[in-house]
């Protein structure tokens, strides 16, 4: 299993594999040519809604990271994860993400949720 996470704002490395920007904003600051993104899916970043209740306060990470995996949970959200759950199980993939806390984001979610599924095959 190979899923990493990485903040935008660090350089793209070959060992990177397959880069995916998870957030539904582009990443203030960067040019586009800079990500070196393989694919952009805003579909799987929390809801405007969840991301602003949350604002990015360790304090709401438990209630932050409840309520997005309730939404991961629709079955567009679910088809994607499946999709990066094989190519991971293959080659390597990196979530992209802005946030500054590395520990509370929503790439963490999303990570568990990606490893779940290649765990239930």
């Amino acid at each position: 299993m190979m899923i990493k996470m990485k903040r935008a704002y660090e350089p793209p490395e070959r060992k990177d594999g397959y880069r995916v920007l998870i957030d539904r904003l582009w990443p203030r600051g960067i040019e586009k040519s800079r990500l070196a993104l393989d694919q952009w899916i805003k579909d799987l970043a929390p809801s405007p809604e969840l991301r602003k209740d949350f604002g990015h306060d360790p304090s709401r990470w438990k209630q932050f990271r409840a309520r997005y995996r309730l939404e991961l949970r629709s079955k567009a959200a679910r088809e994607t994860i499946d999709t990066l759950a094989k190519r991971a199980s293959k080659s390597p993939v990196t979530l992209i993400y802005s946030a500054r806390d590395e520990d509370h984001n929503n790439a963490v979610v999303l990570k568990e949720a990606i490893e779940r599924q290649i765990k239930q095959g």
